[in-house]
């Protein structure tokens, strides 16, 4: 029986991130839970496709936003379960366990991870919790959380939309409801919040899923969020 999970992993210039996100990987691997690792590269001008290749990844290459490589990730992964991952973010040891879990019980609901920052302090923790708890409530969990589900899942929400940003508020929506959290987290990095300062950037990303609920383009949203 073939191992069921591909992972899917964006990137731009992810050489000092992508390391330590592929070692957080290497349980799965050791249990013959990967398939396959797919690197989807959005014009990187380091090293990340060398450490992907030398990592045994398939690497595929097409303009940068987050929303098309993740849909041309998808499209190049041969699983039957898809775990998509942010090129920072490092899921915890016991990921395995409960990747395993849910594909069993869950077979027809998403997953997503629950947030921890690779950050010291109160500020973290609160963002943190916040997360968590807006995950919980609303169906809604950000791309850092990263996000696993079947193909036929996949498939039915009609995949990432080819977009610059939001695209994971995108897919949530898609899922409808069908999306909990797992019992273990993800561990991203915090450079945007600590270059930003934590209440200036939750409440930029505040504003930022509020201009796109009210339809605002997701390009146009994209150039103001990356100028910060």
């Amino acid at each position: 029986m073939s191992a069921p999970f591909s992972i899917v992993i964006p990137t731009l210039n992810a050489a000092p991130q992508l390391p330590a996100t592929l070692n957080s990987l290497l349980p799965g691997l050791e249990v013959g839970m990967i398939r396959d690792l797919i690197v989807s590269d959005g014009g990187s001008g380091d090293d990340t496709v060398k450490i992907a290749e030398e990592a045994g990844a398939v690497v595929v290459t097409g303009p940068k936003g987050r929303g098309g490589q993740l849909h041309r990730g998808a499209e190049a992964a041969k699983g039957e379960w898809l775990l998509f991952l942010h090129a920072d973010t490092r899921l915890a040891p016991d990921w395995v366990g409960a990747a395993a879990t849910h594909r069993e019980a869950h077979p027809n609901l998403a997953a997503a991870f629950r947030l921890k920052f690779r950050a010291k302090g109160i500020a973290p923790r609160l963002v943190a919790t916040w997360a968590n708890m807006r995950s919980a409530a609303l169906n809604l969990p950000y791309g850092d959380q990263g996000l696993m589900m079947s193909r036929a899942l996949y498939e039915y929400t009609g995949g990432y939309p080819d977009q610059p940003l939001m695209e994971d508020v995108a897919m949530a929506r898609a899922l409808k409801g069908r999306l909990r959290l797992l019992d273990t987290y993800a561990a991203t990095g915090a450079e945007r919040y600590e270059r930003n300062g934590w209440l200036r950037q939750s409440l930029r990303n505040f504003g930022t899923l509020t201009r796109y609920s009210f339809g605002a383009d997701p390009s146009d949203l994209s150039k103001r969020y990356h100028k910060g």
